[in-house]
């Protein structure tokens, strides 16, 4: 087995991605050549369908809000030494938790009062739902990617069961419940920025975007600026070290898997509070599963996944953009990018790690020698 090549933080964070993402659209190019299309011609409305437009920025920053979300979910239980595949589930209960509290107390709580409610709801049904898994992982052994999965399934089943025979709406033949109260309404952003005097466009987007930048920052802090964020990533590194010093792994597990079930939780807040305003069957549509991807690309730290999100975000919306644009071009090509993204960014991300480290121990002694006949 070979040894993952050590590279320089710098490199390894900030260049290697961008080396893995060019791979990748240099392959996807390849692929659109041969269906017939310009690449050049793909990729220039890509970018103009994600970026081009008020908008069409809106549209990407509303994808890429959802991403955050279960991009840093991931990443927080993989500092953990977890690999919490069950975004999706917890996603799911957590959209079922802020709902019940609409539902509920919309009727008789000022938004002031009912949206940060919905937050907590929310967060504490994710991580709930992640709490059968981690106890399984703590102190049975059971190995979470598996038992994740699982629940995936079960939080679809049990959703679908209340939305059918518990909370479907009366007279309805949508499976869905009634309409959430106004005060359960998250503000859209184009009613932020009127607020402000600025005219904006009305899209999905909305204030769960500066949620999901407060959540990436309070995940950094937690990650590296606080006592128990050190012991969670003690843990990761080597359980048997950190027992050893001190640090119980199950209190560890609980904890990463509990944080990370409750950030994903909040993809309900962005969906369902700032767009439905109603509780959907399925509503979170594989955003959970896209999390995974979004974190290995952002290299489990909050700023890339931030970058990884908003490139995710961009192939969502410029794909639907190409789609109307370009005959014969397909979701199904957006698909295909993603996929060798995320395949040149997670099973192939060392395969441009050895020509990168050759490249550095070359330039490195040049640029020395350089210094010294300065």
């Amino acid at each position: 087995m070979s040894r993952p090549v050590e590279l320089p933080h710098w490199i390894d964070v900030g260049l290697l991605p961008l080396v893995n993402l060019a791979l990748a659209l240099a392959v996807c190019g390849v692929v659109v050549a041969v269906v017939g299309l310009n690449p050049l011609q793909v990729l220039t409305l890509l970018v103009k369908g994600a970026f081009g437009s008020a908008s069409g920025i809106s549209y990407t920053l509303y994808y890429a809000t959802t991403f955050v979300f279960t991009g840093l979910a991931v990443a927080v239980a993989l500092h953990g030494g977890l690999f919490n595949i069950g975004g999706e589930g917890q996603a799911l209960i957590g959209g079922l938790g802020c709902s019940l509290v609409a539902l509920a107390l919309g009727d008789q709580l000022p938004a002031a009062v009912l949206l940060p409610l919905m937050v907590a709801a929310a967060m504490a049904a994710g991580a709930l739902w992640a709490l059968v898994p981690a106890a399984l992982q703590a102190w049975r052994g059971s190995h979470v990617v598996i038992t994740t999965i699982m629940f995936n399934f079960i939080a679809s089943a049990l959703l679908a069961w209340l939305l059918v025979g518990v909370l479907k709406a009366p007279g309805s033949m949508s499976v869905e419940t009634g309409p959430f109260p106004e005060a359960a309404h998250m503000p859209g952003m184009h009613q932020a920025l009127a607020w402000l005097g600025i005219a904006w466009p009305r899209t999905p987007l909305n204030l769960s975007l500066l949620l999901a930048l407060a959540a990436a920052v309070a995940v950094y802090l937690f990650l590296w600026r606080s006592r128990a964020g050190y012991a969670l990533r003690a843990v990761g590194f080597s359980p048997d070290a950190a027992h050893y010093a001190g640090i119980r792994p199950r209190g560890q597990v609980m904890a990463g898997m509990l944080i990370s079930g409750a950030l994903a939780g909040l993809v309900g807040i962005n969906e369902l509070a700032g767009v439905q305003h109603r509780l959907l069957l399925d509503y979170v549509v594989g955003a959970g599963f896209t999390g995974i991807a979004v974190s290995l690309i952002g290299r489990n730290h909050p700023l890339g996944i931030v970058l990884a999100s908003l490139l995710f975000g961009a192939l969502y919306q410029g794909g639907a953009e190409l789609a109307f644009e370009i005959p014969g071009f397909s979701r199904d090509m957006v698909t295909t990018l993603q996929g060798l993204i995320v395949l040149f960014s997670g099973a192939m991300a060392q395969v441009a790690a050895a020509p990168l480290a050759r490249a550095w121990a070359w330039l490195r002694p040049n640029a020395a020698a350089g210094a010294g006949h300065g």
